[in-house]
């Protein structure tokens, strides 16, 4: 059976330090499950996401051992742009993620650098947006949204690439509690379309969407137990 994602034996030291951060990572994420990922802060959650999304070892480098397969294909051997049109993901904070000054622009971005025809991104722009309810921000500036309206722009310029698996990296921590609701209905909505989803969270009132929920410890995953330490 191919997973949407899996994870073998990760390994990762960034350069410089002396101390691996992922030390055996192993992890398989089902099609349609809403996968959370915990732990204590520095535990190595965001640098999982980096393997995760391609960032590690494309972009960061260090001493990569191990495989993240994206259905069944292993991240480092793909592109980055290839990895985006299968694996998206949503910081934490959205202004690290928006930066044309129309929304409709931001979410054009990604399909303008895979070559997509001019009337098709049009016509995905009209999609997403529909899909996070913000068409009537289309033509406005992302820098006047509240934080859980600019994390639903971030989440349209990932659905635009019509990517399969998503990662919310702590997407929820910044946002005031209607942003919150809003990031998790569509994140439910996601499930329902058979998307594949993993949240890393501090917060523990947003796991409950969550199907599954594993932590972070020692630099590898276990499932959860209640306990974080």
């Amino acid at each position: 059976m191919t997973f949407p994602l899996e994870v073998s034996e990760l390994q990762f030291r960034y350069q410089g330090s002396e101390t691996n951060i992922l030390r055996g990572v192993n992890l398989k994420v089902k099609k349609g499950e809403i996968l959370a990922l915990v732990g204590l802060s520095g535990c190595g959650k965001t640098t999982l996401c980096y393997c995760l999304c391609g960032i590690i070892p494309h972009v960061i480098q260090g001493d990569y051992k191990g495989k993240v397969l994206i259905n069944g294909t292993s991240a480092s051997e793909m592109k980055l742009p290839g990895i985006a049109t299968k694996l998206g993901i949503v910081f934490q904070d959205p202004d690290t993620q928006l930066f044309a000054p129309v929304v409709e622009d931001e979410i054009a971005f990604g399909p303008e650098n895979l070559c997509i025809e001019r009337d098709e991104i049009g016509k995905r722009i009209s999609e997403v947006l529909k899909q996070v309810g913000m068409e009537r921000y289309r033509l406005g500036s992302p820098a006047i949204l509240s934080g859980g309206q600019k994390q639903l722009i971030a989440l349209a310029s990932v659905l635009s690439l019509h990517t399969e698996i998503f990662i919310f990296d702590e997407a929820m921590s910044q946002i005031d509690s209607e942003g919150k609701r809003s990031i998790k209905e569509m994140i439910c909505q996601l499930k329902n379309l058979g998307k594949t989803i993993v949240m890393v969270e501090h917060d523990f009132e947003n796991l409950d969407i969550a199907d599954r929920i594993m932590v972070m410890r020692n630099g590898i995953l276990e499932p959860y137990n209640g306990v974080l330490k």
